[in-house]
């Protein structure tokens, strides 16, 4: 497949989004950036629920509602979006493979708006259960949509910048979630658990309304057979040309191959070529949450309360504080993303969080935090781990397990990531309050094992990805730079090259 001879009649072909996007040029500022920060919404709602469920689960209010709930019924509300989510995250990139990015999103937000309608109308904790149950379904739809779509819109030197955008609306959403219900708790009636809900729901359904107005993706236009209309919408989103041309994405054979069964992507993901890339891009989404972010963010009044803040006031201001330190990082750390080496973020900020968790649970295990040194010691742990995971792992893991893939299974391999995230993300949530319940160190000092483990695969086979094509990145997936420095120094001893490289990643 390749592109046809471009004159200015080229850009008559396109369908009528690109006329959409036309009058935004004259802002000066690139196109792209728009669809961006609409779709970040989608980042916006996961991070509000975030934010705000945990809170919920203990306002007075709420137990006045539905009764005093137990640690296992708290674990299983907080979470009940989490499991759904991760089952229609499945086939979620089929859906947006076959139908679009941009419907896919819409799709998704609508029904998480219908989940979170139930949900804000419960009088019972049965309802309340099954509208977070749909919320997740739509959840998971829209979320790895959202990752992708971003990432093929967005050109190769911006696209830690981009994807640092829907990190930063996660991370609004946050604290958004928190300060909504700081200011609700002081109501007596169920507006103050109910509205936050409510919220969601406006927010999502406006989200669905307006997505399917911005472009399609030119790369899923390409994938389609959509060659002159991919051309128009890059030149119309402000990229260049050799964006959709490079690595042959263009007019090579993937472009011009039959859409495949849902059975074949599926295998396509584990070809000899690519599944290594696969098993990584799981092994760090999958890492991301069992470092403990969500426990952290979920049950901050717990924790917080836990070290020493005795008031639910307290407890939820304190949460407050953690979100408003979250965005400023996040958006202070968004004009690095692009200069800084994903390795060294990976192994950097991996160390900061294993070391935060390790000794947080050591103070615990020792008794250190009955006293009051020992408490604000926890407190400030706790700022240093969430101000250690959003300016590294919350928005490098997720820009590395999409970039690291080819166009063919880029959808497939990100839905499947955010299975897995959301899986473990899911026994985390479900488990934290069971787990410190029985025992007040365990968590932490699980969390920072794990996060350790990170660092360490980080350092023996995470190549450096940051602005690479995919010819590149098939070179430094066979062998990481510390493991040529083994090969070299064994080889010039022994006369011979050692055995350890990774698996082979050409055909």
């Amino acid at each position: 497949m390749e592109f046809e001879p471009r004159p200015q009649i080229q850009f008559q072909v396109s369908n009528s989004r690109v006329s959409r996007v036309r009058p935004l040029k004259r802002l000066r500022i690139p196109v792209y950036v728009w669809p961006t920060l609409f779709t970040a919404f989608g980042g916006f709602l996961w991070g509000f629920d975030t934010g705000s469920i945990g809170p919920i689960t203990v306002m007075p209010q709420f137990e006045n509602q539905f009764g005093s709930v137990s640690a296992t019924v708290q674990g299983l509300l907080v979470s009940s979006i989490i499991a759904t989510a991760a089952l229609s995250s499945l086939f979620s990139g089929a859906l947006s493979d076959r139908i679009s990015r941009t419907y896919t999103i819409s799709l998704g937000a609508f029904v998480f708006s219908v989940g979170c309608t139930i949900a804000c109308s419960a009088t019972a904790l049965p309802q309340l259960f099954i509208g977070r149950c749909i919320a997740g379904l739509g959840e998971g739809i829209f979320i790895s949509s959202i990752t992708v779509y971003v990432m093929e819109i967005s050109p190769a030197s911006k696209r830690g910048r981009t994807m640092t955008t829907v990190q930063l609306f996660n991370t609004v959403g946050v604290a958004s979630g928190y300060f909504t219900c700081f200011a609700t708790v002081k109501d007596a009636g169920s507006f103050s658990w109910r509205l936050p809900l409510g919220l969601q729901a406006v927010v999502a359904i406006l989200l669905a309304i307006g997505t399917p107005f911005f472009p399609h993706s030119p790369h899923w236009l390409l994938s389609v057979g959509r060659p002159a209309d991919a051309e128009a919408v890059t030149l119309a989103l402000g990229l260049q040309l050799t964006e959709i041309r490079k690595e042959d994405e263009a007019g090579g054979p993937a472009a011009a191959a039959p859409k495949q069964t849902l059975k074949q992507k599926v295998k396509g993901l584990w070809a000899k070529d690519v599944r290594f890339r696969t098993f990584f891009g799981l092994f760090l989404m999958g890492m991301q949450q069992a470092c403990g972010i969500d426990a952290v963010l979920y049950y901050a009044p717990v924790l917080f309360q836990q070290a020493g803040l005795s008031t639910t006031s307290a407890s939820f201001l304190a949460s407050g504080v953690s979100g408003i330190v979250m965005v400023v990082l996040t958006a202070g750390s968004q004009f690095f993303q692009d200069k800084w080496a994903r390795r060294t973020q990976m192994i950097a900020g991996g160390s900061v969080i294993a070391g935060s968790m390790l000794v947080m649970g050591s103070l615990y295990a020792s008794d250190a935090a009955q006293t009051q040194a020992g408490q604000r010691t926890l407190i400030a742990l706790i700022y240093v781990f969430i101000a250690a995971f959003v300016s590294s792992w919350a928005i490098v893991i997720r820009v590395i397990a999409s970039e690291v893939q080819p166009k063919r299974t880029r959808a497939a391999a990100t839905s499947l990531a955010q299975c897995v995230s959301w899986a473990v993300n899911w026994i985390i949530a479900f488990s934290t309050p069971l787990f410190l319940t029985r025992s007040t160190s365990g968590p932490y000092l699980m969390f920072g094992g794990f996060s350790l483990l990170t660092v360490l695969v980080c350092v023996v086979f995470q190549p450096e990805t940051k602005g690479l094509s995919l010819d590149m990145l098939e070179q430094d997936f066979k062998e990481t730079k510390l493991q040529s420095a083994v090969k070299r120094y064994f080889g010039s001893k022994s006369g011979q090259s050692t055995a350890i490289e990774l698996p082979s990643m050409s055909t």
